[in-house]
């Protein structure tokens, strides 16, 4: 349990834009790295985290459930957890202290395409977990080109987009 809390405690300070940004490195630690599980585990236990109410953090608990029971949950929440509450504690007060001194947002700015890119990675392996599925890609890249270009309820291009994965697949 304690290298639980420890491995997921290094994955922590990486969550810019929340837990999406360290999918890929959780991916890797928990199938290739740990071995604790496979591919598509890892990707039904991320879809759980997802279905269910409250944070995405909860795939860190699901995780570590999966591996060494209840206690494997904790540790693994709490090593997601508290570095992140420490680090944004002190990065708050930081900000709050720059904020006064130069009141230009550049930081924000630039931190904006690198939380994108990390949670793009993040959706990238959850969507392929045993490698790219063409008719998977085209049916997710025409949902997100409807959902960018008009203003269609995400719930009907969610149904559209099941409906051709059955059809198609």
């Amino acid at each position: 349990m304690i290298e639980l809390f420890v491995q997921f405690a290094a994955l922590s300070p990486f969550a810019v834009g929340g837990v999406g940004a360290v999918l890929p490195a959780m991916q890797q630690l928990a199938v290739a790295r740990q071995g604790w599980m496979e591919a598509d585990e890892f990707t039904q236990l991320v879809a759980v985290s997802q279905a269910a109410p409250g944070p995405n953090v909860l795939v860190a608990a699901l995780v570590g459930w999966k591996v060494a029971g209840l206690g494997g949950a904790l540790a693994a929440l709490a090593g997601f957890c508290l570095p992140a509450a420490a680090l944004a504690w002190w990065a708050g007060g930081l900000w709050e202290r720059l904020r006064r001194a130069h009141p230009s947002s550049r930081l924000a700015h630039a931190l904006l395409p690198v939380a994108l890119g990390l949670v793009a990675a993040g959706g990238w392996v959850v969507a392929t977990p045993g490698g790219v599925d063409w008719k998977t890609l085209a049916i997710a890249l025409a949902a997100a080109a409807v959902h960018a270009l008009t203003r269609t309820n995400p719930l009907w291009i969610l149904a559209a987009g099941a409906a051709a994965g059955v059809l198609l697949l």
